[in-house]
Order: structure tokens, then C-alpha cells, then sequence
């Protein structure tokens, strides 16, 4: 296996996550260049390359982040993040679906736990594994470092890819509270003819019918557009079956739609999960 061509491919994905945890551009540049150096120098055999990436860049991130004076920081742990608006928005884009304003108040476990499980939809196993911790105490720290993020000031409402992308991620890993925050109260699931004679529920109505039917569920669901509009698809080897269409009003939820018309089905376009362009 060629080690350089083989971690350039993964180079735009561990700088995406090492900026949202450091919120520095250049921290993380400098991250993702220490971890290319433990690769060059590892006699180790590597079985997942990916993983192995993943864990030590974000075991890098940590460790700058316990660091008593973080390197290339004028002497402040965590810089003050509202005083530039320019500044303000261009950290909103980096951090996804996290209150950038509040990130200094979590411990760097739970940053860590929230950020790859909130905006990458890491499972709670390999969050754990990087941690050093149990599924259970990687999932609670999720959980606490959200219940910071959400009762604080004024925050940005999410787009509507980024709350599709969470209700995902919380759907794939059983989160049925977070299931909840992310519906509307009157959610509405319905499928179309085709999707229905694929096996589709006709239609789900409630909050917690919905939760509960997605629960565990859409593991094999990959982000797209529908008509413009960031959904999700079921694939069967490559092609795709049924659409998950969508539609998110304020901020939540309102209605999701099976989709499985071949008139609309080949006209989905993918995207990247954790972000709006495919």
C-alpha cells in the first residue's frame, strides 16, 4: 500500500475533525501533520488505516487540549469567540452543529464525545475506544456536554442538512431522547405507492410513534439531496431503493416522506455526511 496516497485520502477528513475540536484552522493543520509523522514512524501493523487515523488524531487533539498553555494561543486555553461577527460565522460553519460560544465549558472528554458523535456521527464503541472508557460513560458524556451546549444564551439554528444528519445519527445509535428533541411534535411519516409495495409504513403520526420507528433503524442510510433538498437513501449494491425525503421547519422535524418513485429516486444526488456539498 502506497502510506502517502493512502493518508492524503484521509487527510480532508482528520482536518475536519481536528478543527471542529480545536476550533483552529491551523491547530488542526498542525494536528493532522503530527499524525502523519506517528504513521511514518509506526512499526506497527495497521489492520483499519482509517481507524487508526481517527484514533490518533483525536488522542492528538485531546492532548492539546489538557495542555496548560495550548500552543499557538495568546495565552487564553480557549479565545473569546465573540469578538469579531465575522469571525463568529466563520467559526459557526467549522464547529457544525455545536454552540461554538459554549465549547469552552466542556471538559475535552466531553468535547471530544460531542463533537464525533454529534457532527460525525462516530457510534459510541469506537468514541469509547479513543477515549479509553465504556460505550456507556462515552455516551453519557455526549449527553452531559449537550445538556451544556442547549439551555445557553442564543444559538444559531441549524441547517437543515445538519438537523437531518443528527436525526440520523441519533436513529443509527438508538439516542430515542435526542429522536425526540429533533421531531416536531406533529411529525408526520407517509410513504408513496412504490415505497409502500416496498414495504414502507402508509403513515406515522406523533412524536413518539415516529421516535420509536426510527429507534435503531436507518443504518443503511446514506446522505443526499432530493429536489435540492438534504435527505437520505437506502442503497442495494449501489443503487438506490428508497428515499427519505425530509422536510425540517424550525429547526426540527415536521414530516419525512418513503420515497421509491424511479422518477424520483434517479435524480438523488449524493453528499457528504457532516456537510452540505456532495
Amino acid at each position: 500500500m502506497d502510506e502517502t496516497a493512502a493518508f492524503e485520502r484521509e487527510r480532508p477528513r482528520l482536518l475536519r475533525i481536528a478543527g471542529r475540536i480545536l476550533r483552529d484552522n491551523a491547530e488542526a493543520e498542525d494536528i493532522v501533520q503530527r499524525t502523519w509523522l506517528r504513521l511514518h514512524s509506526t512499526e506497527a501493523v495497521i489492520d483499519n488505516l482509517p481507524g487508526w487515523l481517527t484514533t490518533v488524531t483525536t488522542r492528538l487533539c485531546l492532548d492539546r487540549l489538557r495542555a496548560p498553555k495550548p500552543i499557538l494561543v495568546d495565552d487564553m486555553a480557549f479565545p473569546s469567540l465573540i469578538e469579531d461577527p465575522a469571525d463568529a460565522l466563520a467559526l459557526a460553519d467549522t464547529v457544525g452543529i455545536a454552540l461554538q460560544v459554549v465549547l469552552d465549558r466542556l471538559t475535552p472528554s466531553e468535547r471530544v464525545a460531542f463533537v464525533l458523535h454529534d457532527s460525525f456521527s462516530f457510534d459510541f464503541s469506537t468514541i469509547a475506544a479513543i477515549l479509553s472508557t465504556t460505550p456507556a460513560a462515552a455516551r453519557k458524556l455526549a449527553s452531559r456536554a449537550r445538556s451544556k451546549v442547549r439551555p445557553q444564551g442564543v444559538q444559531r439554528r441549524r441547517a437543515d442538512w445538519e438537523v437531518v444528519d443528527a436525526f440520523l445519527a441519533a436513529a443509527r445509535q438508538g439516542d430515542f431522547e435526542q429522536l425526540l428533541a429533533l421531531l416536531a411534535p406533529g411529525v408526520v411519516v407517509a410513504g408513496d405507492e412504490a415505497a409502500i409495495s416496498a414495504g414502507t409504513p402508509t403513515r406515522i403520526e406523533g412524536r413518539s410513534a415516529v421516535a420509536t420507528m426510527f429507534n435503531g433503524a436507518a443504518k443503511a442510510a446514506l446522505p443526499v439531496f432530493i429536489d435540492g433538498r438534504p435527505g437520505a437513501a437506502w442503497f442495494h449494491r449501489g443503487s438506490p431503493r428508497v428515499a427519505f425525503d425530509f422536510r425540517v421547519v424550525g429547526g426540527v422535524v415536521s414530516r419525512i416522506d418513503f420515497r421509491a418513485d424511479p422518477a424520483v429516486l434517479e435524480h438523488l444526488i449524493r453528499r457528504d455526511a457532516g456537510g452540505q456539498r456532495g
